[in-house]
């Protein structure tokens, strides 16, 4: 039985599905991996049920009925971990933009020095981005400004989604509370974590863009970003 179980979302995924799972077993500290798929048409869902056979009791499966935001998903795969003993639960893309050589680095943070989250973080020592266009740079970077700005965060990358979370910070916060669903959810987790006075600490990783695989970014989850970080503040001024 592990004490840290990587949690990853996914929909149509196919193209790096089984990549990125034996990329997570292959590390020399053992992992559990959950993958939260929300009902690929690509059948990113059966190719998990394949692997298990080979990963037992190592590899599982929350199937969802639809697309329902990155937000939903994260929040069923933590309901289920904290239904387990995990001690470390973790946030990691399916699509090799987050490393899995850096999951012991995180781990470590928390098991090791004592932090309640680390965060594999793009923009604590410069901007460490590969492959992105420079207007997607300067909006992801300028949303991490605008956020610390509003929220007083000391977190340089908020919008990461490359998290170690020890129980207690998931315990702790009613997920049943959480609002946004996109990219917002990500500020908002750390927002509410800052609030309750948990140990944050940025971990410098390199962030590579996807090369397999369409983006999941859109308008909409931009904008919930932008006006979530305002009502996030607000709200957290009358919060007892």
């Amino acid at each position: 039985m592990s004490d840290a179980i990587v949690i990853i979302p996914t929909y149509n995924e196919i193209e790096n599905i089984e990549s990125i799972i034996r990329a997570v077993f292959s590390q020399q500290k053992g992992f559990h991996v959950l993958i939260v798929d929300d009902n690929s048409p690509d059948k990113t869902g059966e190719c998990v049920k394949k692997l298990q056979q080979e990963f037992k009791d190592q590899l599982f499966l929350l199937e969802r009925k639809e697309k329902s935001g990155l937000g939903t998903a994260y929040i069923a795969g933590f309901e289920w971990a904290l239904k387990k003993a995990y001690q470390y639960i973790f946030e990691m893309d399916a699509d090799f933009s987050h490393n899995p050589d850096d999951l012991k680095r995180l781990y470590n943070a928390c098991a090791v020095d004592g932090v309640d989250i680390s965060v594999g973080s793009r923009y604590v020592r410069g901007i460490t981005v590969v492959n992105w266009p420079m207007s997607r740079i300067i909006l992801s970077y300028g949303a991490s400004r605008y956020v610390r700005l509003i929220t007083r965060m000391k977190v340089k990358d908020s919008t990461a989604g490359f998290v170690c979370y020890k129980r207690a910070v998931l315990e702790a916060i009613d997920l049943k509370k959480i609002e946004f669903v996109g990219y917002a959810f990500q500020i908002e987790m750390k927002f509410k974590a800052y609030r309750k006075g948990f140990k944050i600490v940025e971990i410098p990783v390199i962030f590579k863009d996807r090369t397999k695989g369409k983006s999941k970014m859109s308008g909409s989850i931009i904008t919930e970003a932008i006006f979530g970080v305002i009502s996030l503040k607000f709200k957290s001024l009358f919060a007892k």
